[in-house]
């Protein structure tokens, strides 16, 4: 542990996002993969394959109610 680490501090990585198709509003809970970007979703209920907006890396950072991990512990990171 480095030095000035606060574990405690720390929050857990959620691995569960509500994606919001922004065509059509339909929401659905998705597993976040915890070691890869996902680049491109499916819409269940328009069909519209969803791309990251520019700028992000992941479907989840531009369209899920959590970021991808790594944004999730860069932020967490940042706080401390």
């Amino acid at each position: 542990m480095g030095v000035g680490t606060n574990i405690a501090l720390m929050k857990p990585i959620l691995l569960i996002s509500k994606i919001t198709c922004p065509e059509c509003g339909f929401q659905k809970e998705e597993t976040i993969p915890e070691y890869s970007c996902q680049f491109f979703y499916k819409c269940e209920n328009c069909h519209k394959i969803l791309k990251p907006k520019e700028g992000d890396c992941c479907v989840f950072c531009s369209y899920g109610s959590e970021k991808c991990p790594p944004k999730q512990k860069n932020a967490t990171a940042n706080k401390m």
